[in-house]
């Protein structure tokens, strides 16, 4: 029973999703690149503005991209190479998979 348990447990973590995002404002003005293990509830968070900082000061609520990872280092690495990229570069990812920048987020609802 035990070695059930321990191996239902490490699926739980060995099937964790991680996700690279990046939010917007309505008006497009700005992006904003981030990473969580909750990508529902880390929007539900921009959008109810609940997380000081960045994002509650640009009123950044739209999600118009993601990728989803297994690998938590994956998921940073991507994160941290992206936000070194220029806007249009950016722009450019997200108007690949979302050309009208549409907010991602409904698919939530």
């Amino acid at each position: 029973m035990m070695r059930l348990l321990v191996t239902l447990l490490k699926n739980m973590v060995m099937n964790k999703n991680y996700y690279f995002y990046i939010i917007t404002n309505y008006e497009e003005t700005v992006l904003y690149t981030g990473f969580t293990n909750d990508l529902e509830r880390r929007i539900y968070e921009h959008k109810n503005k609940l997380l000081k900082g960045f994002s509650q000061r640009y009123n950044l609520n739209k999600l118009v991209y993601y990728e989803i990872f297994n690998d938590v280092n994956e998921a940073i690495y991507r994160e941290k190479q992206i936000k070194n990229w220029r806007r249009q570069w950016k722009m450019d990812l997200i108007k690949e998979l979302n050309p009208e920048l549409k907010d991602l987020s409904q698919e939530f609802v």
